[in-house]
């Protein structure tokens, strides 16, 4: 588990080495005199080059991780110059949100049917301990790992409802349901890498070239029918309440045949997809 520590301020250290540096000169320039202080001299400066490598800077939104012989020690997630063990290791990790822009993936989608498919993940490291020790190479982590749960979305649920009418949620209708649930797989894939999932959005979504003018052909038919089911439902409530006011204020009598036929010819007239043209007939109603 991920252990923070806070070492000691740098700007002491710094000064520290700064004297020294100045000593070794100083004595350099004495060695002529007197050569002891030769061995003083490269004293000072073995001090100087500790004191330099257990200085460290660390910028906003970024950490150290400390180790020492291959012990974990903790990590510094604090701003500014410090000092540590000139012994210790450290290893550079950022702590900012990163964006992963997924390549369009060719998948097979709950139905069989091939399909485009492409996410927007917007993640950072929280435990970096475990992006640094737990995995080999946390950001490759995060980009395969991404890839096998979009893969994996996108087989669990139909493309659309054409095939699968009870379903419940598809990924074109999904929205804001199917992206946590995509939001929630990557959390649980990328937690022992301690990484974070901020947001994860689908940004490509269609059918695969192959079969994607026949799904339009379909959609454009199942389109169609859905708009005559609902002009022929509204033409037969208005033929019955025709026939329904001509009874109830007696203006004319209609047998079974001639209500057959102004049944036949209201339906061609509402039901058609042009104007009807009239046509006047100078006869009675059976010529």
């Amino acid at each position: 588990m991920e252990k923070l520590i806070k070492p000691i301020s740098g700007f002491l250290a710094l000064l520290i080495a700064v004297a020294c540096f100045a000593l070794a000169i100083y004595c350099i320039v004495l060695t002529k005199d007197n050569p002891s202080f030769g061995f003083l001299s490269a004293l000072l400066f073995i001090v100087f080059a500790f004191t330099l490598k257990g200085l460290m800077i660390i910028s906003p939104n970024h950490s150290r991780v400390l180790s020492f012989f291959g012990r974990y020690v903790g990590t510094v997630k604090e701003n500014g110059l410090f000092f540590i063990n000139p012994l210790y290791s450290s290893i550079k990790v950022s702590l900012r949100s990163d964006n992963l822009q997924g390549q369009t993936l060719k998948v097979n989608d709950k139905m069989g049917n091939p399909i485009e498919i492409g996410a927007v993940i917007v993640w950072q490291v929280g435990d970096t301990y475990k992006a640094s020790f737990d995995v080999t190479n946390y950001t490759s982590y995060v980009r395969t790992q991404s890839e096998a749960a979009v893969r994996h979305l996108a087989g669990s649920f139909p493309y659309d409802n054409l095939e699968d009418e009870e379903a419940s949620i598809t990924l074109r209708e999904g929205g804001d349901t199917v992206n946590h649930i995509l939001e929630q797989e990557l959390t649980d894939r990328l937690a022992p890498a301690g990484i974070i999932i901020k947001e994860a959005r689908i940004s490509h979504l269609a059918y695969a070239s192959e079969i994607a003018g026949a799904m339009l052909q379909r959609q454009q038919a199942t389109a169609i029918v859905a708009a005559r089911a609902k002009i022929v439902e509204g033409a037969v409530g208005m033929v019955e309440m025709a026939l329904h006011k001509l009874s109830e204020k007696d203006i004319v009598e209609l047998d079974n045949e001639k209500k057959a036929a102004m049944v036949s010819n209201l339906m061609v007239v509402l039901c058609g997809e042009k104007a009807a043209s009239p046509i006047v007939n100078a006869g009675t109603l059976y010529q």
